[in-house]
């Protein structure tokens, strides 16, 4: 975990980033799949010479910077699909995540470093 701590309106404050970033992600996330299957799809027709479809590299460029961009930030991208991230925080003087689901307004739920998702309480 990075020694920097959000606070939760710090992390409020980066959601609409986030949100936009999401999007980015998933969509990158999903031409490279595409462009997997294509392959694929290529390399079974034809053995002998399959080249990536251009796309895949743009995709593959725009998801990288996008999960670098979110680590340089501090934030941990849980699940893409679900929007889940979480952000080092503090509650009652312990370290934990500070968990935001997209589709909730705030960030209003925490879980200790050793718990996922399913340990999420109400800060």
């Amino acid at each position: 975990m990075s020694e920097r701590r959000f606070t939760p309106a710090e992390a409020d404050a980066l959601l609409p980033e986030l949100r936009v970033r999401l999007g980015r992600i998933r969509e990158a996330r999903r031409r490279l799949i595409a462009s997997a299957r294509v392959v694929r799809e290529r390399v079974i027709a034809d053995p002998g010479g399959v080249a990536a479809d251009p796309g895949h590299f743009e995709a593959a460029e725009t998801l990288r910077a996008e999960l670098a961009h979110l680590a340089d930030l501090g934030v941990v991208l849980r699940d893409p699909d679900a929007g889940l991230v979480d952000f080092p925080g503090e509650v009652e003087g312990r370290r934990v995540w500070l968990c935001w689901r997209e589709g909730e307004e705030r960030v209003a739920h925490y879980h200790e470093l050793d718990a996922g998702f399913a340990g999420r309480r109400r800060l």
